[in-house]
C-alpha cells in the first residue's frame, strides 16, 4: 500500500471534476454539435412535411432562444437545469421532467431488482471457495473463475435476446415485453444482473485464497473461532478492494439497462433516451444522460465512502489494491477453448464471405437451413451464413481499428498518470450505450460513430496499466543507474520505459479486443451503428428478433457467433499475463 502524494490526489480530483464538466458541457451543446442548424432538428422533430422556410425557422428560433448562439444556450440551458426546468420537448412540446423521472424509477426498481439478483449469484459463486477457506481444505487458487469470467463476457444485449426466445417464446414462462407487473421484472433483471454477478463473483472468489492464506486466520481457527465469525472478518477483509468494482458494476448496469429496455419494452430511462435520440428530440435527450451519468457519478462517491468507512481512519489515503492471486498454468480446457471459438468462426466467416450478402430472394423470406441456405434467410430473403461472412468485417475490423487508437492513446496518457486517472474514473461512468446515445446525436447513427464512442471509453483500463507499469520502470533501480552515468532523457523513454511499457499494454489491449467487438455490436443492435442494408452482427439480431417466433434460426445464428466471441472474451480474460522482470540492465542498456 503507497500514499499518494497531495499534488497528485489533487491532480486526480481536478481532473476528474474537469471531465465530469467536459461531459456536462458536450450534453447541454447537442444541440449544436451535430453542424445541423438546431431550428431545422426541432422543425422536422415536429412534422417531417413542413417545408423549412426561413420564416418557420426564425420563428422556432425565437421560440426556443436558439438564435443567441451555443454559448449562451449551454449557459440558459444549464441555468434551467440548476432551476429543475430541463426544458420542453421538441415533438410534443410537452415538459420534460416528468417524463425522465417517470423513466427513471422504472429503470431503478429494474436496476435494484438486477442487483440483487447479481449479489446472489456473486454468493453462489464464492460459496464453494468460502466454506472450503473456513473449513482450512483451501488449497491454491478455486475453479470457479472460469465460470464467472463466461458468464460477466456475455453482453446484456444478447442475454436478453436469448431470454426472450427461451423462456418466453418457446417455453411461455414469461411475457416478452410490457411492465405491467411482477412478472415483467424477471427477464429484464436476470438479463441486467447475470453479468454483474459473474464480475463480482469472480473479483470476490479471486480476492478469498489470499486472505485465507494470511497467518491470523489459521490463528484465528486455532483459538477456537466459529465459521461465522471467520467468515465475517474475512469478508470484511475482502470488500473494501472490490468495492470500488462494485461501484463500476452499478453504473454499468445503467448502461445495459438501454439495451434491456429496448428488447422488452420497459419504459425506463435509457429506452427513454435511445427515443429521444431517434426522433432527435434532444431537450429529452439532454436530460435523460445528464440524469444516467449523474446516477454513475453519484453511485461511484456512495461506494467510495462506504469503502473508506471500512478501511478505517489509518488507510483512508492508501491506495489499497486487490489481493494478488496465484497464477498457475493455464489447463488444457483453458488453452483449447480460444482455439476451438476461433476455428468455429473462422470456418463460418470463410464460408460465408463466398457467398453473396445482399441478393434478395422474396420468395425464400424467412426459409429454414437447407442445402441452399445453411442457415436458413432473413426477413428480405438474405442468406444468413452470408450476412455472418461480410459481417465480420463491420464487428471484428472496425473492432481492431478502436483497439489499436485506444492502445496509442492510453500509452500516451500512461506518462501522465496523475492526469489520466481522474479522466479515466470519468470515463468509466459513462457505458459504451450512453456514449453511443451521445455520439449518435452529435454524428448521425453509424460505424464512425459508433467506433467514436466505443473508443472513448475503451482506453481507461489501458491506461490505468500503462501508468502503473511507467511509475514501476522509473523506480527501477537500473534507471538509476543509467541517470548517473549520464544517459539522457530521451535515451531512457525510448530505450527502457517504452520497451518496458508499450509490450504488456499492447498484450492486454488484445486481450480486450473481443469486449470492444462486443460493445460495437450492442451499438449496431441498438441502431446506433451500422445501418442497414450492412451484415453487422448486431444489427443482424435486432432485424431477426421481430420475427423470432416464425423464424428463430434467423436470431440464433448472429447470437451464436456473438456468444463464440463472448467465450473468446472469456478465455482470453482468464489467460495469466507473464511478465518478466530484470534484476541488471543488459550492456546496451535495453530493457525487457
Amino acid at each position: 500500500m503507497t500514499v499518494l502524494p497531495s499534488r497528485e490526489r489533487a491532480g486526480v480530483l481536478f481532473s476528474r471534476i474537469g471531465a465530469l464538466v467536459v461531459i456536462v458541457a458536450a450534453v447541454g451543446l447537442l444541440p449544436w454539435l451535430s453542424g445541423r442548424d438546431p431550428a431545422l432538428s426541432v422543425l422536422r422533430a415536429r412534422s417531417a412535411e413542413q417545408e423549412p422556410t426561413s420564416e418557420a425557422l426564425d420563428a422556432i428560433r425565437r421560440e426556443l432562444g436558439l438564435g443567441a448562439g451555443p454559448l449562451a444556450g449551454l449557459g440558459d440551458w444549464m441555468g434551467g437545469v440548476l432551476r429543475g426546468d430541463f426544458g420542453r420537448s421538441w415533438v410534443n412540446g410537452a415538459e420534460v421532467l416528468p417524463s425522465v423521472l417517470s423513466g427513471l424509477g422504472v429503470s431503478l426498481t429494474l436496476m435494484a431488482a438486477a442487483l440483487i439478483v447479481a449479489l446472489l449469484l456473486a454468493t453462489a459463486l464464492c460459496a464453494p471457495t468460502l466454506v472450503r477457506g473456513v473449513r482450512g481444505t483451501l488449497r491454491g487458487t478455486t475453479g470457479t473463475g472460469a465460470p464467472a469470467a463466461a458468464l460477466a463476457a456475455l453482453p446484456e444485449f444478447l442475454i436478453a435476446a436469448v431470454l426472450l426466445v427461451v423462456l418466453s417464446v418457446w417455453l411461455g414462462w414469461f411475457p416478452p415485453y410490457g411492465w405491467q407487473g411482477a412478472q415483467h421484472l424477471v427477464l429484464p433483471a436476470l438479463a441486467l444482473g447475470i453479468p454483474a454477478g459473474g464480475i463480482l463473483g469472480r473479483l470476490v472468489d479471486d480476492a478469498l485464497p489470499p486472505i485465507f492464506g494470511e497467518r491470523w486466520v489459521g490463528l484465528w481457527r486455532s483459538s477456537g473461532c466459529t465459521p461465522a465469525v471467520i467468515t465475517r472478518a474475512v469478508l470484511r477483509r475482502a470488500m473494501p478492494p472490490v468495492l470500488p468494482q462494485l461501484g463500476l458494476v452499478a453504473v454499468g448496469l445503467t448502461g445495459g439497462a438501454v439495451a434491456v429496455e429496448t428488447v422488452f419494452a420497459v419504459p425506463g430511462i435509457g429506452r427513454t433516451a435511445l427515443g429521444a435520440a431517434e426522433s432527435q428530440d434532444l431537450p429529452l435527450l439532454q436530460a435523460s444522460i445528464l440524469v444516467l451519468v449523474l446516477l454513475g457519478v453519484v453511485v461511484g462517491g456512495l461506494v467510495g465512502g462506504v469503502r473508506r468507512l471500512m478501511l478505517g481512519p489509518g488507510l483512508r489515503d492508501t491506495a489499497l489494491s486487490l489481493p494478488a492471486t496465484a497464477g498457475g498454468a493455464p489447463s488444457t480446457l483453458r488453452r483449447a477453448i480460444p482455439a476451438v471459438c476461433a476455428v468455429v468462426m473462422a470456418v463460418v466467416i470463410g464460408w460465408g464471405l463466398l457467398r453473396e450478402p445482399l441478393f434478395l430472394d422474396t420468395t425464400a423470406r424467412l426459409a429454414a437451413p437447407s442445402g441452399t441456405h445453411p442457415l436458413g434467410t432473413d426477413s428480405l430473403g438474405r442468406d444468413v451464413l452470408a450476412r455472418l461472412g461480410h459481417g465480420a468485417a463491420a464487428t471484428l475490423g472496425v473492432a481492431l481499428l478502436v483497439c489499436v487508437c485506444s492502445y496509442v492513446l492510453a500509452l500516451a496518457l500512461g506518462f501522465l498518470p496523475g492526469l489520466a486517472s481522474g479522466i479515466a474514473e470519468t470515463a468509466n461512468a459513462v457505458p459504451p450505450v450512453i456514449a453511443g446515445i451521445l455520439v449518435a446525436a452529435a454524428l448521425g447513427p453509424g460505424t464512425f460513430g459508433a467506433s467514436v464512442a466505443v473508443a472513448l471509453v475503451s482506453w481507461p483500463p489501458l491506461a490505468a496499466h500503462a501508468a502503473a507499469l511507467v511509475q514501476e520502470t522509473r523506480a527501477a533501480a537500473h534507471l538509476t543507474a543509467q541517470r548517473a552515468i549520464g544517459s539522457t532523457p530521451m535515451w531512457i523513454l525510448t530505450r527502457h520505459i517504452l520497451p518496458a511499457v508499450a509490450g504488456p499494454v499492447a498484450r492486454h489491449a488484445v486481450l480486450r479486443l473481443p469486449g470492444i467487438a462486443l460493445a460495437l455490436a450492442s451499438l449496431g443492435f441498438l441502431g446506433l451503428g451500422a445501418q442497414p442494408p450492412a451484415p453487422e452482427w448486431g444489427l443482424m439480431l435486432a432485424e431477426s428478433l421481430p420475427y423470432v417466433e416464425r423464424a428463430p434460426w434467423a436470431s440464433l445464428a448472429p447470437a451464436a457467433m456473438l456468444l463464440l466471441l463472448a467465450a473468446l472474451a472469456m478465455s482470453l480474460s482468464t489467460t495469466p499475463v507473464r511478465r518478466r522482470h530484470r534484476t541488471s540492465p543488459s550492456p546496451q542498456g535495453n530493457s525487457a
